[in-house]
């Protein structure tokens, strides 16, 4: 069960509404950087997590946290747009050049929500779940987790970048902040599954039925032979059971030989003829 008591994380005002911003805030909201992403990641990696109890508890929680931070940008999406004009007179008389606002809003704050925000992207793109990552194995959610902060991190300090309203800088701030302690708590669950010695995911796998051929080997196919040199390429592996090589990558399977169409498959005629 999830319970609220209406109130918010964290203080959030603003001190000059801007309707742009208010559409720029969406990315957080509903974007593939966004709240509603972790909040659903999270969520789903706990309502399917298996083993210690530990980890889908430390998953609810934080996943709780992220409802609680769309709540905030929803908020400060309608506080931005409490003083957008409703129509292109009230527009065109606030602003001479006219124009300046109503182009840059999304128009569904106005046509669609009175004023308020969207579970969709900057873009006005509905959320989808396409984004969502759940795979049921703790270490390899734990590696999305730290990319999906470490993106919501980028995306938020671009925000408090392209803003000059301290009410949301501080919010912001706030936000930037949870994503650094959120980096953080997922290496930390990395670190106490065994750091690199949890890879390959998953280590279930016996590695001897992988061809180990190709495990260690940085293929290049660059044009020109080229290989990009770096930590990647030569020295230990990161897990330590090998050297990495480096090598120019060479087909090693023929054309592919497809059957013919079948006569039923709707192709042509000269194909199924051909074939």
């Amino acid at each position: 069960m999830f319970y609220t008591d209406g109130k918010l994380q964290y203080p959030v005002r603003v001190d000059k509404p801007n309707a742009v911003f208010a559409r720029a805030l969406q990315q957080a909201i509903g974007g593939v950087e966004g709240e509603i992403r972790v909040a659903m990641q999270y969520m789903f990696q706990a309502f399917g997590a298996r083993g210690p109890a530990k980890y889908r508890d430390m998953l609810l929680n934080t996943a709780t946290e992220e409802l609680g931070h769309i709540e905030m940008l929803a908020t400060a999406v309608a506080l931005n747009l409490e003083t957008a004009p409703l129509s292109l007179q009230e527009e065109v008389a606030a602003d001479p050049m006219g124009g300046a606002v109503l182009n840059g809003m999304d128009f569904r704050h106005l046509l669609s929500t009175g004023l308020a925000a969207l579970p969709a992207d900057a873009n006005g793109v509905p959320f989808n779940a396409s984004h969502v990552y759940a795979s049921g194995n703790i270490a390899a959610d734990m590696y999305a987790n730290v990319t999906a902060e470490a993106s919501g991190r980028v995306l938020a300090v671009r925000l408090y970048n392209m803003t000059d309203d301290p009410g949301m800088k501080d919010m912001l701030s706030f936000l930037i902040a949870r994503d650094t302690m959120h980096q953080q708590q997922w290496l930390a669950a990395i670190e106490e599954l065994g750091g690199s010695a949890a890879l390959p995911i998953p280590d279930s796998f016996p590695q001897e039925k992988e061809n180990g051929e190709f495990s260690y080997v940085y293929l290049g196919h660059m044009a020109d032979g080229s290989i990009p040199e770096g930590r990647w390429s030569s020295g230990s592996t990161i897990d330590g059971r090998a050297e990495f090589t480096s090598e120019v990558s060479k087909p090693l399977g023929g054309k592919p030989d497809l059957a013919p169409p079948r006569p039923d498959s709707g192709a042509q005629s000269d194909q199924i003829a051909k074939g």
